[in-house]
C-alpha cells in the first residue's frame, strides 16, 4: 500500500515510517514539507500522491504551551486534521487520527471505555477532541486511536526527562496522584499497522497494558536502568503546571480485543526492551 504520514519526524512518526517502510511504500513527511494547517498544500499533496492510507501524526503537542497558545493549538490539531480528513476522503484513502487520553477528564475510578463520554480539561484535550470530530464528520473511513504517556527513540519523552536527570541529581520528586499507561511508540507503530490492513474502523484506547503512576514509572525506569537514585513521592499540588493533568487516564481496550487484534504487552516490558536499545541492561 501507499502510505502517507504526517509528523513523520516525531516521536511515533518516526517509528511509523521506519516500520511501515519495510512492506510498504511510505512518504514521510515533516512540518517543512507538509504544513497540515495550509489546507491547500494538503489538497496538492494527498492529489499527488494518491495514497491508500494516511497516518496522521502532526499535531501541536505542547500540553502547557497549548494554554498560552490556544490559537495555534487549534489551528494545528482541528484545522490541521480537518484539512487531512477532507484531503484523504478526496482521494478515497483511510484515516488514522492519533488522538489522546486527554480528551477525558480524569475523573474515572476505572479504565475508560472508547465509548464513555470527554470532557477534556485542557486546550490540548480539547483540541485533539475537535480533531476527533473533524475525523468523524469528514471521513467514513477512519481509525481514531487515542494513546497515552508516549515514549520512544525520537524526541522528548518522560523516560528521556528521568535518565538524564539520573546522571545529574542524587534525588527527584516524581507526582504519585497521576494514573495512567505507559505506551512504547514502536508496539503503537505495530498496532497500527496491523488496523490499517483492517477494515475495522472506529475509536481503539491503545497503550500497553497495566496502569501505574508517574511516580512507579519513574521507579521502574530506575531499576531497570540501574542508576541508584531516590525517586520521592509528591502530589500534583506540589507542582502546578499551566494546563490541568488527567488524575487518572486508563484507557480499556475494548475495540481492541473486540475486533480480534493482539492486545499490548505490558508497559514495564516495553520498557525494559526501550532501556535496553539505550545499552541500559536491567538491574
Amino acid at each position: 500500500m501507499k502510505i502517507l504520514v504526517t509528523g513523520a519526524n516525531g516521536q511515533l512518526g518516526h517509528d511509523v515510517v521506519k516500520l511501515f517502510s519495510v512492506s510498504h511504500e511510505v512518504l514521510g513527511l515533516g512540518r517543512e514539507q507538509l504544513d497540515v494547517s495550509n489546507e491547500t498544500q494538503c489538497v496538492v499533496v494527498f492529489e499527488a500522491y494518491k495514497p491508500d492510507v494516511a497516518i496522521h501524526c502532526a499535531a501541536f503537542t505542547g500540553v502547557d504551551l497549548a494554554e498560552s497558545e490556544e490559537e495555534l493549538a487549534f489551528r494545528m490539531n482541528e484545522i490541521g486534521t480537518w484539512n487531512v480528513a477532507k484531503a484523504s476522503a478526496s482521494v478515497g484513502a483511510k484515516l488514522c487520527y492519533i488522538s489522546t487520553d486527554y480528551v477525558f477528564d480524569g475523573e474515572a475510578t476505572k479504565p475508560y471505555e472508547e465509548y464513555a463520554p470527554t470532557n477534556p480539561q485542557s486546550v490540548y484535550g480539547k483540541s485533539k477532541r475537535a480533531g476527533e470530530q473533524a475525523v468523524q464528520m469528514l471521513s467514513s473511513r477512519y481509525f481514531i486511536v487515542r494513546t497515552s504517556w508516549l515514549f520512544g527513540q525520537n524526541g522528548d519523552n518522560f523516560v528521556k526527562t528521568m535518565l538524564k536527570l539520573a546522571q545529574e541529581r542524587e534525588s527527584l520528586e516524581v507526582v504519585n496522584d497521576q494514573f495512567g499507561s505507559p505506551t512504547y511508540a514502536a508496539d503503537l507503530a505495530y498496532f497500527l499497522l496491523q488496523l490499517i490492513h483492517s477494515e475495522k474502523y472506529g475509536i481503539y484506547h491503545a497503550s500497553n497494558t497495566g496502569i501505574c503512576s508517574w511516580y512507579d514509572l519513574a521507579v521502574a525506569i530506575m531499576e531497570e536502568s540501574g542508576f541508584k537514585v531516590e525517586i520521592k513521592p509528591c502530589s500534583t499540588k506540589d507542582f502546578p503546571r499551566p494546563a490541568p493533568r488527567p488524575r487518572y487516564s486508563a484507557m480499556a481496550h475494548t475495540a481492541i480485543l473486540a475486533n480480534g487484534f493482539e492486545d499490548f504487552r505490558p508497559w514495564r516490558k516495553a520498557l525494559e526492551e526501550f532501556l535496553r536499545s539505550f545499552g541500559f541492561n536491567g538491574k
